[in-house]
C-alpha cells in the first residue's frame, strides 16, 4: 500500500505504484483527500493556499478508515496482512508509522514523515508510538529536513529500539524533505532516493511473508 504525500495522488505517487508493480508487487494507493471533493484533489507543489484547508480537514479516524479499506481491498485480492507492506511519503510517512503502531502487517516504510514531537491529524506525537510499533518498520529521513530535526529522529530511533519487532532508521546527511520526489528538482536527491528505494524493496522482501508478489 502506498500512502500519498501531502499534495495528493501526484504523478510521483503513481510512479511509486508503477515501480512497485514493476518489482512484482500489487500496489494500491488510497485517495486520502476524497472527502473534500470528487475526484480527490491533487495540488501543485507550490499551491499551499489550496492545500492547507484540505490537509486541515483530515482526521485520524478518517485516515484509519481509509487505510483499513485499502488493506481490505488487498485481502479481497488474496493478499493477507502478513504478506502486505505499507510505504508512505511526507504526511503518508506519518500515517504509515501510526499504522505500524496500530496494526500488525508484513512491513512498513516511512519516508520523511513528520509529527514526531507534536501529533498531526489527531494522532499522538509519533515519538510516543515508537515502542509500540507492531510491524517491522524502516524510517528514512534527511538531515536537511527543516521540519523534522535530526535530534527528533534520533529520539525516535531510541524509542523504536524497544519495539517488539525489527526497526531501523536511516539518515541521509545531504537530503531535504521530499528527497525521493524526482518531480521536484529543488529537493530531489538522487543518491539518497536510490539508496532509500533499494532499502525499501529489501525491507519488504525480508519481512513480508512468501507469495506476496
Amino acid at each position: 500500500m502506498v500512502i500519498q504525500e501531502a499534495f495528493g495522488l501526484t504523478g510521483h505517487i503513481k510512479s511509486i505504484c508503477n515501480r512497485l508493480a514493476d518489482a512484482g508487487w500489487t500496489a494500491v494507493a488510497p485517495a486520502l483527500f476524497h472527502r473534500s471533493s470528487a475526484p480527490a484533489p491533487v495540488f501543485e507543489y507550490d499551491d499551499f493556499e489550496g492545500l492547507m484547508p484540505v490537509m486541515g480537514s483530515l482526521t485520524a479516524d478518517g485516515l484509519t478508515s481509509d487505510v483499513d479499506a485499502a488493506f481490505s481491498e488487498l485481502e479481497r485480492r488474496g493478499i493477507t496482512a502478513e504478506q502486505s507492506g505499507i510505504v508512505g511519503f511526507c504526511m503518508g510517512g506519518s500515517v504509515t508509522l501510526a499504522t505500524a503502531a496500530r496494526k500488525a502487517v508484513g512491513a512498513a516504510v516511512t519516508f520523511y514523515g513528520g509529527g514526531l514531537a507534536q501529533g498531526r491529524f489527531g494522532y499522538p506525537a509519533l515519538l510516543s508510538l515508537g515502542s509500540s510499533i507492531r510491524t517491522p518498520w524502516l524510517g528514512l529521513f534527511g538531515d536537511r529536513d527543516q521540519g523534522i530535526p535530526a535530534q527528533q529522529v534520533e529520539r525516535l530511533r531510541v524509542a523504536a529500539e524497544s519495539a517488539p519487532v525489527p526497526t531501523e532508521i536511516v539518515r541521509y546527511p545531504d537530503a531535504q524533505h521530499g528527497f525521493n520526489c524526482d518531480d521536484r528538482p529543488a529537493v530531489y536527491n538522487e543518491a539518497a532516493a536510490s539508496d532509500a528505494w533499494r532499502r525499501t524493496l529489501a525491507w519488504f522482501d525480508n519481512y513480508c511473508q512468501a507469495n506476496n508478489k
